[in-house]
């Protein structure tokens, strides 16, 4: 339970994104309408499809503007609902044929009727039902086995990971994690959330991982924006006999040596982001003396410097969230010894301000806040809102102390955030020195055309007097 208690509240924190955010796309070079198995996985893999079918094939057609038909050209995988300029529709058919203006192919799209991203590519080229799944398929299998490496390949005390990270895996509005023994799926858009998509997805996990059931869990709010359905409580697949229902997606999982709850019915995301892994197991490794992690929520990061530091102190505005990270650190004591991870409930900048202006200092301190910036309309208040946190922290900084700083905010870029501490370090009249710049974990990788996917930010930066 939390030691302390501050009133003052900021809203739970949420983890935002290309996937997360609803905003997924995919990229593919090459597919044909009889992409065969073994040709299908090398396309995936490689990210190339086979030759096309003649131009006179008939379905779905959609006609973008010629600003939409260069972004796609570019390498960008979407079309917005207003570069659309006319639809041909087929009943119960996601996939679409786009062509621009001069009734160039472009390829083929997964359509949403009603989300803001009428179109996300799936191949640059026409392709069909049937193909779709074969191509499906072969990109499910290229994403389980390249995560599957990168766990055989990494640090020991992992099981968890991201397995499909939507457009980057070249899987639009697709997102698969691992916690341990569960595999939790998101659909975010119409395109997707099929059945054909799920029993496909089953099947290879089934096939390839030895997890104990699949659950899905998609946001409510991208569930009512591109009208789907609820979907179930129970398991699309489970390995124990009688199936596990509800009450079986909760388990333990291993990031980095450390264990944290997962509960699918919680609600809530986990509080140890898969996309932060890498980033932290850095701060353990820079961190040290007394450490602040300003925005805890479930002890992601403050379990990690209990590893390398005397005393760590967690700041989150959410009690349900603070509780479940003193769960956390109960499941790690053996680990960590004695050593005590105090929780204060408070509003960040309420408590920063604060403690600056009491001058009340700590050797580490590590900010990750929720996004700020969830559109671009929103960065400009997003980037005051970066600017005091980290001034604060550097005010509160031991001469010689170590700054962890992130943004989870795809409209501020890496140049804008860097130049935000920049500013801020001026302002709290403390030199800082940049030693490491940080994104994502290698489970989320960036599609290079797709800025979106490139949404996580992490500076580790060491402030001098």
């Amino acid at each position: 339970m939390p030691s302390k208690e501050i009133p003052q509240q900021s809203g739970r924190k949420d983890r935002a994104g290309a996937a997360s955010n609803g905003t997924s796309a995919a990229a593919e070079s090459r597919s044909n309408q009889r992409v065969k198995g073994a040709r299908a996985k090398a396309a995936a893999t490689a990210g190339v499809s086979q030759p096309a079918a003649g131009p006179g094939r008939r379905g779905p057609l959609a006609v973008i503007s010629r600003r939409a038909a260069d972004r796609l050209r570019g390498g960008h995988v979407w079309v917005y609902r207003s570069d659309v300029e006319k639809v041909s529709m087929v009943a119960d058919s996601r996939l679409m044929h786009v062509v621009d203006q001069r009734g160039a192919s472009l390829g083929t799209g997964l359509y949403s009727t009603s989300s803001l991203i009428a179109l996300r590519m799936v191949s640059r080229e026409i392709i069909d039902e049937n193909a779709w799944q074969e191509l499906l398929r072969a990109r499910v299998l290229a994403a389980v086995q390249y995560r599957r490496r990168l766990l055989e390949g990494g640090p020991a005390g992992t099981d968890s990971c991201r397995l499909i990270f939507s457009e980057a895996d070249f899987l639009p509005g697709l997102v698969a994690d691992r916690y341990g023994d569960l595999v939790v799926l998101q659909f975010l858009t119409q395109g997707m959330a099929t059945p054909m998509v799920r029993a496909t997805i089953v099947e290879v996990l089934r096939e390839e991982t030895d997890v104990r059931a699949v659950f899905e869990r998609s946001d409510p709010k991208i569930v009512a924006l591109e009208q789907l359905d609820a979907g179930t409580a129970d398991p699309l697949f489970s390995r124990s006999d009688p199936p596990a229902h509800f009450a079986g997606a909760s388990t333990v999982f291993r990031l980095n040596g450390l264990k944290f709850h997962y509960d699918a019915n919680s609600g809530q995301k986990t509080g140890a982001f898969l996309d932060q892994r890498e980033n932290y197991a850095a701060a353990a490794k820079h961190c040290r003396g007394h450490a602040l992690d300003v925005c805890t929520y479930q002890g992601g990061f403050a379990l990690h410097l209990a590893r390398s530091c005397e005393t760590v102190t967690g700041v989150d505005s959410s009690r349900s969230a603070l509780e479940v990270a003193e769960q956390n650190l109960a499941l790690n004591r053996d680990s960590l010894g004695k050593l005590e991870v105090e929780w204060f409930e408070a509003n960040a900048f309420d408590l920063l301000r604060e403690w600056s202006d009491s001058r009340v200092l700590f050797d580490s301190i590590v900010v990750d806040p929720p996004a700020f910036a969830k559109s671009k309309r929103a960065a400009e208040g997003a980037l005051r809102g970066y600017k005091e946190l980290n001034l604060r922290a550097l005010k509160m900084l031991r001469p010689g102390g170590t700054l962890v700083t992130c943004s989870c905010s795809h409209h501020v870029g890496i140049e804008e955030f860097t130049a935000v501490v920049a500013a801020a370090a001026a302002d709290a009249r403390r030199q800082v020195r940049l030693i490491e710049r940080r994104g994502a974990a290698a489970d989320h990788p960036v599609l290079l055309g797709v800025p979106e996917t490139e949404y996580l930010k992490c500076l580790i930066c060491i402030v001098e007097s």
